[in-house]
């Protein structure tokens, strides 16, 4: 796979119900899709791995699809991960640089000291992104360098998840026989596939509902600057459907997508369903049920999950800073009236994402379920146009990340 600024870039995303793997070419500053592959995924459950067989051979399929669209071969990936037991906090750091003028080895410094503290247990440091710096202890500077002063200081915004959940989501992948270029969290790659400038400057929290579980990532001032999740999702309004109608996973599913809302109507007493039943091939057996007991069953989910949400924005003392503004994102999100309820739970503005920043994508893959896919190209272009030596790792230990990305972004828009 080419490496250059016109190469190619790969994206995975390995969520517990589908496989997707986006194939692009760099044009300039466009980004073009040129290889789509998803598949149902088998294997994960809440975002972690359970059967290491089936998310390889999920794995497999995608990235094969993906590769025979574009009539190429790819040896590296960059990966989501949305398991793992995510853990978002902040660290403040301070060096002396005795009075001299702040150059970029004294940033490189303040980020490397920040970057390599210790963690509890046993976690594994994805992302180690600067929020803030400050000089000789004034806060809020952007950019410190060609400055003087006696001591610099960096908040950093540090993402941490367990060590066993990384190491396996890693080693099924390379056992499709591709390497692991980075790993990403999954609001951050949804932020920089579907948020634009304005929102991450003056605050946004972006709920990514998926499969097996919900992340949560809150944006200020161009930065992310928290992380967390709720151990619930789509899946989890499928398994209730099952159990409250009678019916199979599969039919479950179907009926969630094409009759489900989590808004209750007038009509939806009058409305009649077929409802096959566990075990019954004949369409003579199902059941005729009103449209109002399929949306009793799902409402409750979706609300205990926004209400969740609303809990965890309130204790992570970042709920001022996210603003007023909502952006929902992820195969749940999709759901007929889960934005309207959004925003009666949350009491927030709130909007569907759609990927922005890449071209190609077909309507089918354009949504919101494709945003964290998406959003791995643009952080995969951000990671190439570090250097060609520089790895997603060294180039988070820079500093110099978040200023490309403002500039990135101002290009692109």
């Amino acid at each position: 796979m080419a490496a250059g600024r016109h190469g190619l870039i790969a994206g995975l995303d390995v969520g517990t119900t589908k496989v997707v793997c986006f194939i692009a070419r760099i044009e300039g500053q466009v980004m073009r899709v040129v290889g789509i592959g998803h598949q149902v995924s088998r294997g994960m459950r809440a975002g972690a791995v359970v059967d290491m067989e089936g998310v390889e051979q999920s794995v497999r399929a995608a990235v094969d699809a993906a590769e025979r669209m574009a009539e190429t071969t790819v040896e590296e990936v960059y990966v989501s991960i949305s398991g793992g037991q995510p853990h978002s906090h902040t660290v403040g750091v301070e060096v002396s640089i005795g009075g001299h003028e702040v150059s970029e080895p004294d940033v490189r410094r303040v980020l490397e000291q920040g970057r390599h503290r210790d963690e509890p247990g046993e976690r594994r440091v994805i992302h180690a992104l600067p929020v803030g710096y400050t000089i000789d202890g004034t806060p809020s500077i952007r950019d410190p360098r060609g400055l003087f002063a006696d001591r610099l200081g960096v908040n950093m915004h540090v993402v941490t998840v367990s060590s066993a959940a990384l190491r396996n989501l890693a080693a099924c992948v390379e056992r499709g026989h591709l390497r692991v270029a980075g790993v990403v969290a999954a609001p951050y790659a949804d932020g920089l596939a579907a948020l634009v400038e304005d929102e991450m400057d003056l605050g946004v929290t972006l709920i990514d509902m998926g499969g097996g579980s919900t992340s949560i990532g809150i944006f200020y001032d161009g930065n992310l600057v928290h992380t967390d999740h709720v151990p619930i999702g789509g899946a989890h309004v499928t398994r209730d459907v099952a159990r409250g109608l009678g019916t199979s996973l599969t039919d479950a599913e179907r009926l969630k997508t094409l009759y489900g809302n989590a808004m209750p109507s007038t009509a939806d007493e009058a409305e009649m369903i077929d409802v096959p039943q566990v075990g019954e091939n004949e369409e003579e057996s199902a059941n005729h049920m009103p449209r109002s007991l399929l949306v009793g069953i799902i409402r409750p989910r979706i609300e205990e999950t926004l209400e969740l949400v609303r809990d965890k924005l309130r204790a992570s003392q970042f709920d001022r800073l996210a603003g007023r503004r909502i952006v929902l994102c992820g195969g749940a999100s999709q759901l007929q009236g889960v934005r309207e309820l959004a925003q009666r739970v949350l009491d927030r503005q709130a909007r569907i994402a759609r990927p922005i920043r890449v071209a190609g994508l077909a309507e089918a893959t354009g949504g919101p379920a494709f945003a964290t896919c998406a959003g791995l190209l643009s952080y995969a272009k951000l990671m190439r146009e570090q250097g060609p030596r520089e790895t997603a790792a060294s180039a988070e230990k820079s500093g110099l990340g978040l200023k490309r990305l403002g500039r990135w972004l101002k290009a692109n828009l």
